[in-house]
């Protein structure tokens, strides 16, 4: 457990710069440069995403039950999820109307996703997990809303783009639910309903 709390730690720090940080993270960009910035918060980042994967698959070997989900809370996580790759494939491009109309889907997209995860998984491990990327997410949008946002104040909604995002939603939660997730994962999120 602490491995896996050590790589969530790392992760979400290094996500938290402008909510917690924005003046440091803006003094470091014009010390070192944006390349070099970008560069240094990949290298956490993927340090602490590596060490929280591998944390995560040993920390559930072992860890506490505290409350089985039923089917219909399954079914529920699933549709949620469904609307989360919806917000994440509206993040782009800009012109789409979940942008337009969000501002910031892919934050709300990680919120919808973390208590999803949160209904329909009852171990200690993963409400650490995904109540950790919720609180992150709840901090982050409300950060997110204090800054200006960079889309054209005459964007014009393009159906196109937005009927796009919605079918690479879809296609994509539909890839994930009968596949994907179990590859990555190990488990099947619809495992439980069999």
């Amino acid at each position: 457990m602490a491995l896996f709390l050590i790589g969530l730690i790392i992760f979400l720090a290094s996500h938290s710069c402008r909510i917690f940080a924005e003046s440091w993270r803006n003094h470091m960009i014009d010390r070192i440069g944006e390349v070099k910035w970008k560069g240094l918060y990949t290298i956490i980042s993927l340090i602490g995403f590596v060490i929280m994967v591998i944390g995560y698959g040993q920390a559930r070997q072992n860890t506490i039950v505290l409350w089985q989900p039923n089917a219909a809370l399954i079914y529920i996580a699933l549709a949620l999820n469904l609307i989360a790759f919806i917000f994440l494939a509206g993040s782009s491009p800009s012109n789409n109307a979940i942008r337009l109309k969000l501002k910031h889907p892919m934050i709300l997209g990680v919120k919808v996703w973390a208590l999803a995860h949160l209904i329909s998984n009852g171990t200690l491990v993963d409400l650490i997990l995904f109540g950790g990327f919720l609180i992150w997410a709840v901090l982050d949008f409300r950060s997110a809303r204090k800054r200006p946002v960079h889309i054209p104040e005459q964007a014009q909604v393009s159906t196109k783009a937005t009927v796009i995002a919605i079918a690479s939603g879809v296609i994509l939660w539909v890839v994930f639910i009968f596949g994907l997730h179990q590859y990555l994962i190990g488990v099947s999120p619809l495992a439980q309903l069999s």
